[in-house]
């Protein structure tokens, strides 16, 4: 859907400016105020040329940030290598609501992952600490223990220790959207991704940032929310809590590359279905954590979508704020040099 959106959006917005500055022309020739559009349109054409267009163009700045990251990140698991995948069938239409989805993957997603690595690298280690943490269903009120607020503080500070998130904090600091301490930045940190906040109206403190984005939870035991991340992905896969359905389709139709690290994708989560849901896979937690970060601190807007070229992939980076906090955050992969399987 963001795709086939962008490639609606940016021939309209090329073709609005064209015959903005056309009209522009026009009135300067004509000497009057009179073109092809009444004031009324002209309003709305210069809101949709100055506010909406810039949002589909490429944010070069960004970019160049994530790659450095991108580049940073030592401890990225290598298709082939430290996992393997298998794609399979294309998922099928699942109506919103609906929990009925065909299988059109008859094996799992993920066929092996070097558990050794995700023991004993420190950033690895301690996040799958804490995907045991929280209530599944939004509107229970979550509980944190002491322990939990120590597992929260031992994952921040395993990966403030990575040139992913030096990298992240000296940017961040640099553009005074964080504190240059490095226990302010971390203080930062958990204030946006673990502080908790209402998701489910009156009932409590229900929902983090973290817990949308990384571990999934529901509305209500309903509808799935969030799980966004490849390693709580394969760890429910491997319990047999996530049935994988299938691939879904970018805009140019192909079956994606078993060896993205970007893929978007059909599952059911404890009987619930989630039709369309997007991740990176293999990318360590900091890098996540590190450019889901920066584009929260880079917008005040409810939503932001960032057109950015990463390796080789260019993505569409969402997120969403809940106030002070990340409310989800996830990457839509719109192409890759990859070529796609036959």
């Amino acid at each position: 859907p963001e795709a086939a959106l962008i490639a609606v959006q940016v021939p309209l917005c090329v073709v609005l400016l064209w015959l903005f500055v056309f009209e522009t022309e026009l009135e300067v020739m004509t000497g009057t105020k009179e073109g092809l559009f009444p004031a009324p349109k002209k309003v709305l054409l210069i809101f949709y040329c100055v506010f909406l267009f810039p949002r589909l163009v490429m944010n070069e700045d960004l970019s160049k940030i994530l790659n450095e990251l991108w580049k940073a990140d030592e401890n990225r698991f290598l298709p082939g290598k430290d996992y393997q995948i298998s794609v399979q069938g294309k998922a099928s239409y699942v109506p919103a609501g609906s929990n009925n989805a065909k299988d059109n993957a008859r094996r799992p997603l993920f066929s092996y992952v070097n558990e050794e690595r995700l023991r004993t690298i420190k950033s690895f280690s301690a996040f799958t600490a804490l995907l045991d943490n929280y209530e599944m269903s939004t509107g229970i009120a979550e509980v944190v223990t002491p322990e939990e607020r120590a597992e929260n503080s031992r994952f921040l500070d395993a990966i403030l220790g990575t040139k992913v998130m030096q990298i992240t904090h000296q940017y961040l600091a640099g553009k005074n959207l964080t504190s240059a301490d490095p226990q302010g930045f971390k203080q930062h940190l958990y204030d946006i991704w673990f502080q908790l906040y209402s998701r489910g109206g009156n009932r409590g403190r229900d929902s983090s940032g973290f817990e949308h984005v990384f571990v999934g939870e529901t509305k209500r035991g309903r509808e799935i929310m969030g799980l966004h991340n490849w390693v709580q992905f394969y760890l429910q896969e491997k319990r047999n809590h996530i049935d994988y359905k299938g691939f879904v389709a970018r805009k140019d139709k192909n079956k994606p590359d078993e060896d993205d690290h970007v893929l978007t994708l059909q599952f059911s989560w404890k009987e619930m279905v989630k039709p369309v849901g997007s991740s990176f896979i293999g990318v360590s937690p900091e890098f996540e954590f590190a450019v889901y970060t920066i584009c929260f601190l880079l917008s005040q807007a409810k939503v932001s979508r960032e057109l950015v070229m990463v390796d080789e992939y260019h993505l569409q980076i969402i997120v969403y704020r809940h106030g002070k906090y990340i409310g989800s955050s996830y990457p839509v992969l719109l192409s890759s040099n990859n070529t796609p399987l036959d």
